[in-house]
């Protein structure tokens, strides 16, 4: 058995990923990671959210709707022209719902927070998959949710959407090895999806943080850069021997 083993936990300098939603809070703070680490990045978000962001001068920008199957298509295509293939992908589409019992939600809610999140998912991890199959350190983070396990009155369709995404990933992570799938399931992250959200999204928002900041064990809701590390393990080739995993990171606030 070799040793030769890379003492680095993220993934080394050169590798290209693409980040989908990459202009988010999440986003933003792994696609300031990766530049640092030298990777080569591109960046895929709605065409809006790009032009506002404060992007790098060396990350590759490309718009797309991820809801939309041809503008995924094309955004990959895209990616695969500008750096000869892809390694990595980080999936941190996000979509809530508002608040609202199944009793009274409306269908339209529902299909909103489904196609946002599932849709999504499924879309750019098709794409992107021909790609990540080339690579011999093809791998992928989706972003979940710690509401995937444990759901919270008047959001079922985000609940349900988060559990699918999990669902998803660990089929890709049995019918597409060597090419390591796995799930990143965050808690409440201090970031403006919590307080109206970003992107296609804009409305109040009745999350109090406060609270449920006191509700988890290390005395405070995360930041975006705490979610950071935990992505970039799971791409690196120190977790090359993870596949179709879930890593809850919450602050000990869920324990599934």
């Amino acid at each position: 058995m070799s040793t030769n083993l890379s003492l680095s936990l993220a993934p080394a300098a050169g590798t290209t990923i693409a980040i989908v939603g990459g202009c988010g809070g999440i986003g933003s703070a792994v696609t300031s990671a990766c530049v640092s680490l030298s990777l080569q990045v591109s960046v895929l978000d709605l065409a809006a959210s790009i032009a506002r962001a404060d992007l790098p001068p060396t990350v590759h920008r490309v718009a797309l709707d991820a809801t939309h199957e041809k503008s995924v298509e094309a955004a990959f295509a895209q990616v695969a022209r500008r750096w000869g293939g892809l390694d990595l992908l980080v999936n941190l589409c996000g979509f809530s719902n508002p608040s609202s019992t199944t009793a009274e939600m409306s269908l339209t809610a529902w299909d909103e927070t489904i196609q946002g999140n599932v849709n999504s998912t499924f879309l750019c991890c098709r794409a992107a998959l021909p790609l990540l199959k080339a690579s011999p350190v093809g791998a992928m983070v989706n972003i979940a949710s710690g509401q995937a396990v444990r759901p919270l009155a008047g959001f079922g369709p985000y609940s349900a959407s988060k559990a699918a995404v999990i669902a998803l990933t660990k089929t890709i992570a049995l019918e597409c090895a060597p090419v390591r799938a796995n799930v990143v399931a965050p808690g409440a992250v201090n970031t403006a999806f919590f307080t109206g959200g970003t992107g296609r999204q804009s409305r109040d928002s009745t999350f109090d943080m406060q609270a449920y900041a006191r509700s988890v064990p290390l005395a405070r809701a995360a930041e975006a850069e705490d979610i950071v590390g935990p992505i970039l393990f799971l791409l690196g080739t120190a977790a090359r021997f993870v596949n179709g995993q879930v890593l809850h990171v919450n602050g000990g606030g869920l324990m599934p």
